[in-house]
């Protein structure tokens, strides 16, 4: 935005807190080089756009602010000669000082003595040479600190990870390889009680009958249905008590094994009623190793699919192979981070999901979002210590999609509230918190998806609420996720 032009006065900038230690000579340069403007109520400049200016306030009031979300936060209301705003680091080359980093406007007609950023970088440079190298030390050290504990924040988030991830994946596993090593065995047992059955006085028609059995028992072990203990005892002791009437050996061992695969006594009045007396017994072996047999390959079915789910999330979880700016449904996202964080948030902790899944879904970098669900669920667990209840809720906010975070434990002190977004700050023991991991989902929340991350805490109710846009801004143009 360009104002009035206004004739420059050397004796006005020397009366600034800027300018005051200037001699005649620097005077003059800077209203050589330099303008005076006036503007009308309203925008100076738009963050984002290219930072062209170093802007001086002579007269008048000055806003600043920051977008958060779709809405402008106002960070600064000044009126006081000699504020100062606009392309203040231009003395620092690089891609971040390229942009106003937020937005000025006036309230009221204001005057501006103004600087080209170029002219402003070659006067610091000129004539503050020491005091140029040292800010830029400062600034570069406090970034690449900044960046290079970033990255043990991530490497710390993914060794954990690795080690709830590895545990999760140990479990069914190691359930798959048991029960491989079982099945082996009760296959090779069925191979015996077959070729028992070959060499016995059976008639094919009797064998065919068996086949028969055999076919619709692995249906009925298909279609089993857990029962309840209770349910359970009763028809064990009722099957036990059948074998045992017919004189089936073992028949307490079998039972279990029965129930477990959905049968019952009415079952086995229908396989004695096929097959004679003498025969009975070796049918009822020769099934349970069919039942055993069923159940083994559902629990490695059941183990195999749960690491098939695994590594889906991981694959989820970590976006491999996906474009970094999409539109993506944030359950699936919430729902990856979960999984991966299973083994860390432990059993004592109770998840509860409340998801609206009508939500729509939205654009935004979803590997960035679940470092921000990693962040704040981890948080949540370290601050119930282990113990209490996580709730993760979505929902439509406006014009925004929300995402809370609530945990049970003793909240936030209001005294440290305001600063736990800080760089560095953090409440855990040295060496357990780099303080970088709520600044981090900051950054990510507000500055990339231009969203907002709130904080509303009391003992026993602690909300980490996070809002994102609907919509990608005029600039980012997401792929579709598939």
């Amino acid at each position: 935005m360009s104002g009035r032009p206004m004739p420059c006065d050397m004796g006005e900038l020397s009366t600034l807190f800027l300018f005051e230690k200037l001699d005649a000579d620097q005077l003059g340069r800077l209203c050589r080089e330099g303008r005076v403007e006036e503007f009308d109520p309203g925008p100076v400049y738009i963050e984002g756009d290219p930072a062209t200016c170093f802007f001086v306030l002579l007269e008048g009031t000055l806003v600043m602010s920051r977008r958060v979300g779709a809405d402008d936060v106002e960070t600064t209301r000044s009126s006081q000669r000699g504020v100062y705003a606009g392309a203040t680091q231009a003395y620092v080359s690089g891609p971040d000082q390229a942009n106003y980093r937020g937005s000025l406007r006036v309230t009221v007609p204001s005057r501006f003595f103004i600087l080209p950023a170029e002219t402003f970088s070659s006067i610091m440079r000129d004539w503050f040479p020491m005091a140029v190298h040292l800010l830029e030390g400062l600034f570069y050290g406090t970034q690449n600190a900044q960046r290079t504990i970033g990255q043990r924040e991530r490497l710390l988030a993914l060794g954990s990870l690795s080690a709830g991830l590895t545990h999760e994946l140990n479990n069914p596993a190691a359930a798959a390889v048991r029960a491989t090593s079982a099945l082996r065995e009760r296959v090779a047992k069925m191979r015996q009680k077959l070729g028992a059955i070959a060499a016995g006085p059976y008639k094919r028609h009797t064998l065919e009958i068996l086949v028969e059995i055999q076919e619709r028992t692995a249906e009925r072990v298909a279609k089993a249905t857990p029962l309840s203990p209770l349910e359970t005892s009763d028809r064990e002791d009722a099957l036990a008590d059948w074998l045992d009437d017919h004189d089936i050996a073992g028949g307490w061992q079998l039972a279990p094994t029965f129930v477990q695969a959905g049968l019952d006594t009415d079952w086995l009045d229908q396989v004695a009623a096929a097959v004679d007396e003498e025969t009975l017994q070796g049918a009822v072996h020769w099934l349970n190793y069919t039942v055993e047999t069923e159940l083994l390959m559902n629990e490695i079915e059941d183990s195999t699919t749960r690491i098939t789910h695994l590594v889906d999330a991981a694959k989820q979880y970590s976006q491999l192979d996906r474009a970094p700016y999409q539109v993506v449904d944030v359950h699936d996202l919430l729902d990856s981070t979960l999984m991966m964080l299973s083994g860390k948030i432990g059993s004592g902790v109770k998840v509860v999901k409340e998801f609206d899944r009508t939500l729509p879904k939205i654009p935004a970098y979803p590997g960035e979002l679940n470092q921000v669900w990693t962040n704040l669920i981890d948080n949540a667990v370290s601050a119930m210590d282990g113990e209490g209840t996580l709730t993760v809720r979505t929902a439509l906010d406006h014009d925004q999609l929300l995402v809370e975070f609530r945990d049970t434990g003793p909240g936030v002190p209001p005294e440290i509230r305001d600063r736990i977004f800080d760089p560095f700050f953090t409440t855990k023991p040295v060496g357990e918190g780099t303080g970088l991991g709520l600044d981090i989902s900051f950054r990510i929340v507000v500055n990339k998806h231009h969203g907002s991350l709130h904080v509303e805490s009391v003992p026993g109710d602690t909300r980490f609420q996070v809002r994102l846009p609907l919509t990608a801004t005029d600039t980012e143009t997401p792929e579709e996720s598939s």
